[in-house]
């Protein structure tokens, strides 16, 4: 099955007091993620959005740092990611 012709649509439904949309298997096993990972939607032109997969935090080059803090920082930016963009975007 070729994905990259392959089109999926789902309805847009109420969820609580916002709007949602549920993602079908194939576009989780596509994109390779699971419940509670992160996604990101590039907003383009044309009203064309792009969904990927958030790349993990990489710790790389801090095996000298305490642990907890580490673990600490990826909470944060875990929690705050965009708020963090959002910010350095100023």
């Amino acid at each position: 099955m070729d994905l990259a012709v392959k089109e999926v649509e789902r309805k847009i439904t109420r969820i609580g007091n916002s709007s949602g949309v549920t993602f079908p298997p194939e576009v989780l096993k596509h994109l390779n993620v699971k419940q509670g990972e992160m996604v990101v939607f590039d907003l383009e032109k044309d009203g064309k959005v792009v969904l990927k997969k958030r790349p993990a935090v990489s710790v790389e080059g801090f095996e000298e740092i305490d642990d907890d803090f580490l673990e600490g920082m990826k909470d944060l930016f875990g929690r705050y990611d965009n708020t963090l963009r959002n910010l350095a975007d100023r």
